[in-house]
């Protein structure tokens, strides 16, 4: 199975400590200075929607956004345009762009250190019914490459998929970790 429009979603620690109003001025501040790999275009406010995409950066080939989906606070990296490469390399593209983001709001000096991120969780889900629908048959295609990947990534630390089972919802898994992963050492596997 040919995986694209691949979304990992990073959860805030403290969501409640975090002043989502500053989202919007840091997003502007990346589009000016173009820090990400991705051309960054717009950022739009959806902090009125509850449960909702919170503060979107508007990319040319993905999005980033402050995601509230399920009321939990997260950085959301969502992969718009398809990759030619084979499903381990556009995993490590999306988990690439998530994990920079996230170290690069918790430096960010306007979030005065409020902001971290969980280092036993993430989200990794597919933006497209039609190339992975949530069934059971997707699910047995892809646990194989997602178990592998994962097995590289987190070397030598414990971790399950927990697939989301509600075919109303994206194809997706939630990735657990027994212990603390580093970003860093995650990006400089990848």
């Amino acid at each position: 199975m040919d995986l694209q429009h691949i979304n990992v979603k990073l959860f805030a620690e403290r969501p409640e400590a975090v002043d989502r109003e500053k989202f919007t001025l840091i997003f502007q501040g990346w589009i000016q200075d173009q820090v990400c790999d991705e051309l960054l275009l717009d950022v739009a406010d959806y902090l009125h929607v509850d449960a909702g995409p919170g503060i979107v950066l508007i990319g040319e080939e993905a999005d980033f956004s402050m995601d509230e989906t399920k009321h939990r606070l997260g950085l959301r990296y969502n992969r718009k345009r398809g990759l030619a490469l084979d499903n381990a390399g556009k995993l490590a593209q999306a988990l690439r762009a998530a994990l920079q983001a996230c170290l690069r709001l918790e430096a960010d000096p306007r979030l005065g250190g409020k902001l971290t991120f969980n280092r036993r969780e993430l989200e990794l889900f597919v933006n497209d019914r039609a190339v992975a629908p949530n069934t059971e048959a997707t699910w047995t295609a892809c646990r194989g490459d997602l178990e592998k990947f994962f097995g590289k990534i987190f070397a030598g630390n414990t971790f399950k998929l927990e697939r989301q089972p509600n075919p109303r919802e994206r194809f997706g898994v939630t990735v657990k970790t027994e212990q603390d992963f580093d970003p860093q050492a995650i990006l400089q596997a990848l």
